[in-house]
């Protein structure tokens, strides 16, 4: 399923860029459109991890600089028959972690500095099982391909808005050319995002991690206090790429990021973990 679903992505982006270049360029620009696309395709399919972890400035770290979470990979890794991913920091308090990777042999999973100060060994291990569900369960690529591609189509509608909305006396005229682009292309960029990464994901990986440690109530925890604490430590993120996260990032524009909403609501993960609603935990 994931398979059809990363090949629906690439097909629908290549035939989207092909009837925008028909329209405005004819032939020649459907021509052009094709080869545009094919270049994002095979970048999309080849480097979308690569791009995920930059954006966010995330660095490798080796076992001797971070032991704590390569033992507790090491010791996950065997129960879900998985090669050893890549591990990253980003440099970021704000408690939070993602996978991406174009299959488990070429896979990454990336943890903010506020999450290794938050969570006990535990709760950091529910995590880790978590990220690595998504690997085992591989809707990593999808979501990876469908984050630079989404992210691709929305600058293109940003510089689009940037360059034909204004007038030459460099007064606004409201919804001009490049703004009803963006009005067209940041909602089908959210739709790419919404067909191919559907909230079950989540539930998935929940499940898997509570599985493979034998802890639900650990992940449970966690993810309570991932969301206490990245709400009052806001990552920024780009709507694009929320979905990868375990818990969706501060996303700055609000009718815009809800367009892209990925992430079931974290009192029905924390029930279906622990069979009961959570406690609100204060913050501070």
């Amino acid at each position: 399923m994931n398979t059809f679903k990363t090949a629906f992505l690439l097909t629908a982006l290549t035939l989207f860029l092909m009837l925008i270049g028909g329209y405005f360029g004819g032939r020649n620009g459907m021509i052009l459109a094709f080869i545009v696309a094919a270049g994002m395709n095979f970048f999309s399919y080849f480097y979308s991890d690569k791009m995920a972890l930059s954006m966010y400035r995330a660095q490798p770290v080796t076992r001797e600089q971070l032991p704590r979470v390569y033992q507790i990979v090491e010791r996950i890794l065997p129960r879900m028959a998985l090669p050893m991913p890549r591990i990253y920091v980003i440099p970021n308090d704000s408690p939070n972690a993602f996978a991406t990777g174009r299959n488990p042999k070429h896979a990454a999973v990336a943890v903010t500095q506020g999450i290794l100060n938050l969570l006990n060994d535990e709760e950091l291990e529910g995590v880790l099982a978590h990220e690595l569900g998504h690997v085992r369960n591989r809707d990593i690529l999808t979501s990876s391909v469908a984050a630079t591609l989404a992210g691709a189509i929305t600058l293109l509608a940003r510089t689009s808005a940037m360059f034909g909305g204004g007038s030459r006396d460099g007064r606004s005229r409201g919804l001009g050319g490049g703004g009803i682009f963006m009005l067209i292309l940041a909602p089908f960029a959210a739709m790419l995002i919404q067909l191919a990464v559907s909230r079950s994901r989540e539930y998935e990986a929940d499940a898997t991690g509570a599985h493979v440690t034998g802890n639900p109530y650990a992940l449970a925890s966690a993810l309570q206090k991932l969301d206490v604490y990245s709400k009052q430590l806001p990552m920024q993120a780009s709507p694009s790429t929320a979905h990868l996260f375990i818990v969706a990032p501060f996303l700055s524009r609000a009718s815009f990021a809800n367009l892209f909403s990925t992430h079931p609501p974290m009192a029905q993960r924390v029930a279906r973990l622990t069979g009961r609603l959570p406690v609100q935990r204060p913050i501070g």
